[in-house]
């Protein structure tokens, strides 16, 4: 599967940047390092949709995708800053958290938030803290597990478990590599489902 459609439409530093409402909307997010862009890249099929970087954290905005999903609707896709590399600054991630709080709180248009980790390092502190308060303001978290390819295939049906109770969530986390594209078809499955609630 792949999308029909990906191109770019805005970027924001501020709330007042945001644009209007209209399809469905699909955030993603997670660490600056865990292959973000690549997810995006891989998902829909478009290699230079969401800019990958030498230097984890420099995404600083929200940026909005216009998509056509692989079963026609469309929807939108905002890819949210990085959040807790440690080469960037205290008072710059202080900045990522008020922009990422403003539009998961204000945004009536995002049906649910797309949280990304690492399969190697599982569940930090900071998604600790990140998926039970997106709960809390009834954003649906959707977990992803990326570069999974770097596991045995031994190794990540625990891993899934593992993030699974860390995290209290009601479903395993998608097992995702955008170097063999496992978890490419599952993912669109649950996205399709989000974009029609």
């Amino acid at each position: 599967m792949r999308a029909r459609q990906a191109t770019f439409k805005i970027s924001a530093v501020a709330p007042d940047g945001f644009p209007p409402p209209g399809a469905p909307e699909i955030a993603f997010a997670g660490r600056s390092n865990v292959g973000k862009s690549s997810l995006m890249n891989t998902l829909t099929g478009f290699k230079g949709l969401a800019r990958t970087s030498g230097t984890p954290g420099r995404t600083r905005m929200l940026n909005w995708f216009d998509v056509v999903i692989p079963t026609g609707r469309p929807a939108v896709f905002v890819d949210l800053p990085g959040y807790g590399y440690a080469k960037v600054s205290k008072e710059m991630r202080k900045g990522f958290g008020t922009l990422i709080d403003a539009y998961i709180t204000s945004r009536d248009a995002l049906k649910a938030v797309i949280v990304i980790i690492d399969a190697r390092r599982g569940p930090e502190d900071e998604e600790l803290d990140f998926v039970p308060w997106l709960e809390e303001q009834g954003r649906a978290p959707l977990v992803v597990l990326t570069k999974i390819d770097k596991l045995s295939k031994s190794q990540r049906q625990p891993a899934a478990a593992a993030a699974r109770r860390a995290l209290g969530l009601k479903r395993e986390p998608i097992l995702f590599s955008a170097t063999s594209g496992e978890g490419i078809d599952e993912l669109w499955r649950a996205i399709d489902k989000l974009v029609q609630t």
